[in-house]
């Protein structure tokens, strides 16, 4: 509600597509006890109390969560993971442990991932039956899949929130010292934050290299970016499923991603790879991609919102045959 990002522009697309091929849907007035519904999509972990609430009315829940940090971690810091929630369980009171609402994942009637990567997460760590777990990816506008190709140009880049987990100012560097021209579409979440302004000061110092001019609203242009640039890059330390990776595929753009599971799941070998490293290597990842992208091979196209829609009207479709 409060911070722009590829989680509102899911919301608001998913709700879009919906309505496109016929789904009445409604945001979910949290204030008006007369406003009925078969199913109650939500977006995020539900509060446990909540969820019953609604399945008490009557509604069908589907939660769509993003597994963001937990899909980023190695299998050693899961593991850990699982045995402190276990741990936790057993040690706290149970309207403590409620808090968590870990009970959700096992009680919705249906778990929505972006990936099979989270859904088996959400199997592993909070023990989400398999038959209530649906892959579900994000999809993109029709705009980006429809843009027709054009010369590329000589910058990469990047469109994404200039902070911390992007590890923009970390890319703005390897740029520097690999000296391949980087262009970033985006906006800090406030500009009086220090690590946007560390970015500001590098773009003030390499302005042949690094070229800033904020985010762009309009999709038409966004998509003539993708099809111009020489490369899309997204070296961040976390993500679930990124919308800009998908937007940048469908104007057949070549990818360099952060080596995450997310990233493996959905393009395998399609795209290129960096691991998370520090600017250095990063630079050596950088120039060989900046040197190859020519050459590359385009990712597959995702999918259209109203695919996407398509896939969970059905969903919606099978849970209202079926009783709790």
């Amino acid at each position: 509600m409060l911070a722009h990002g590829g989680a509102q522009i899911q919301i608001e697309q998913t709700k879009a597509g919906l309505e496109k091929i016929g789904v009445a849907v409604e945001n979910l007035r949290w204030w008006d006890g007369t406003q009925s519904g078969d199913v109650l999509h939500y977006f995020g972990r539900m509060p446990t109390n909540f969820m019953r609430m609604a399945q008490a009315k009557g509604m069908k829940v589907v939660m769509a969560d993003l597994l963001t940090e937990q899909g980023s971690r190695s299998p050693g810091r899961l593991r850990a993971q699982k045995m402190v929630s276990r741990m936790l369980k057993r040690a706290l009171p149970g309207s403590l442990a409620t808090s968590f609402s870990w009970e959700s994942y096992r009680e919705a009637d249906a778990c929505v991932a972006l990936t099979l990567h989270e859904a088996n997460l959400m199997n592993y760590l909070f023990g989400t039956p398999r038959e209530k777990l649906h892959v579900v990816p994000n999809g993109v506008e029709e705009v980006f899949l429809e843009s027709r190709p054009v010369a590329r140009g000589p910058w990469l880049v990047c469109t994404a929130t200039i902070t911390e987990r992007k590890r923009i100012v970390e890319l703005a560097e390897s740029a520097v010292a690999a000296q391949t021209p980087l262009w970033i579409v985006g906006k800090a979440y406030a500009d009086t934050d220090p690590y946007a302004k560390r970015y500001f000061d590098l773009v003030a110092k390499h302005p042949k290299i690094l070229r800033y001019e904020g985010a762009i609203a309009d999709r038409r242009r966004m998509a003539e970016v993708y099809r111009e640039a020489r490369g899309f890059v997204l070296l961040s330390t976390m993500e679930s499923l990124s919308l800009s990776a998908l937007e940048a595929a469908a104007c057949k753009c070549p990818l360099l991603l952060s080596d995450l599971p997310w990233a493996r799941t959905v393009f395998k070998e399609s795209v290129s790879y960096c691991p998370i490293t520090d600017v250095s290597q990063t630079a050596i990842v950088l120039r060989r991609f900046y040197d190859a992208a020519p050459e590359l091979p385009s990712p597959p196209a995702p999918l259209t919102w109203v695919e996407v829609a398509q896939q969970f009207k059905k969903l919606y479709e099978g849970l209202l045959k079926t009783s709790r």
